[in-house]
């Protein structure tokens, strides 16, 4: 899972070892060992939520699916809000599944039942719990797909039992309703209705039978630490209203999450703590380190009103790529990069560790 144009914001941002991915049929694979503790079993994994999860739903015409998207993997645009690999790709790495295929994907591919082995991915950029200024289904619409195939009887309840989920929630229900005049009194309450929606719908994905689900807390948006903030001030100024909106959301989403595990036997649902793992990551605090200043992205558009992919008229493009995408934390002015997310990645691990288990 700010002051831009939102419609191109959203649409390359959020707002939301390993793998392969899967685009019409075909497969590519990152090697890599499997992180998979030995008490874990391989499982299926399901994907709710927007670009930090994304493998390739978002509509085509939108900036993933233009060069230098994928550079660093698979070589060429897959669809992902970066150079390559994004969290869903590290997190499938450590159940030890390959990435599974984007629900486009399969729709537009013969959609056959052994393409969905590994799960399926329902993720969209720039989505949330309610409508976006991006046109792409809500959270409630993704998990009313997953819902058609089980009543379609290509899943099964006992693909979903044998699963795990994961869920993204960036941030793009919030800069959508500041964006749209919403007053900065008027942020907490909308807040509450986002967690409680939130809620409702993790509630309904554990109904359907999936035993565990991750759920990602808010990154640093107003800290000084994430580029579309300070993209305005040369990386230099913080936000407050966003350090506000952060402050106010974390907390609130653990209170949901343990009352939800409260009302559960077997406590399902735990918090992806992005803030935590962000900020480490951007201040080297792990083994992967960045040279590149960490708040200027690799791929930057050449005035504010150019992003990352974007080309003019001619096809001339606006927008410069660093030296080294290994070298910037930051892909674009709002998502990781391939090595940014493999940071955040290790960071995370203990967490999944911890809770990925049955």
């Amino acid at each position: 899972m700010v002051v831009m144009d939102m419609q191109n914001l959203l649409s390359c941002s959020v707002l939301c070892c390993f793998l392969l991915f899967i685009l019409s049929g075909r497969q590519q694979t990152v090697q890599g060992h499997r992180h998979l503790p030995s008490n874990i079993r391989p499982l299926k994994l399901f994907v709710f939520g927007d670009s930090y999860a994304d493998t390739g739903n978002t509509n085509k015409s939108l900036v993933p699916w233009k060069h230098p998207y994928g550079i660093s993997f698979p070589g060429n645009p897959t669809g992902r809000f970066s150079d390559g690999l994004v969290l869903t790709d590290y997190v499938a790495k450590f159940l030890g599944l390959n990435s599974p295929i984007p629900y486009e994907g399969w729709k537009s591919s013969s959609r056959g039942i052994p393409l969905l082995q590994y799960g399926l991915n329902f993720a969209y950029g720039g989505t949330g719990v309610f409508d976006t200024v991006v046109s792409g289904p809500n959270m409630t619409v993704q998990i009313d797909f997953l819902e058609h195939l089980l009543r379609d009887n290509v899943l099964t309840t006992k693909d979903l039992e044998s699963s795990v989920s994961f869920v993204s929630l960036a941030g793009n229900d919030h800069f959508t309703y500041l964006r749209t005049n919403g007053s900065a009194q008027g942020l907490k309450p909308f807040i509450t209705t986002v967690i409680n929606q939130l809620a409702i719908n993790l509630k309904r994905i554990h109904g359907l039978g999936v035993k565990k689900i991750a759920v990602t807390g808010l990154e640093p948006w107003g800290s000084c630490l994430i580029p579309y903030v300070t993209n305005t001030s040369l990386f230099q100024q913080c936000n407050d209203t966003y350090n506000s909106m952060v402050s106010f959301h974390n907390p609130l989403l653990k209170q949901a999450v343990e009352k939800l595990n409260s009302e559960t036997k077997d406590s399902p649902f735990f918090i992806i703590d992005l803030y935590a793992s962000f900020t480490s990551a951007l201040k080297n605090e792990g083994s992967i380190k960045f040279e590149n200043p960490p708040l200027k992205p690799c791929c930057l558009g050449v005035s504010s009103k150019y992003f990352c992919g974007n080309v003019d008229e001619n096809g001339a493009k606006k927008y410069t790529i660093c030296e080294n995408p290994k070298s910037a934390f930051f892909w674009d002015v709002a998502h990781p990069s391939q090595e940014g997310w493999r940071a955040v990645y290790s960071a995370l691990q203990p967490t999944l560790e911890q809770y990925f288990h049955y």
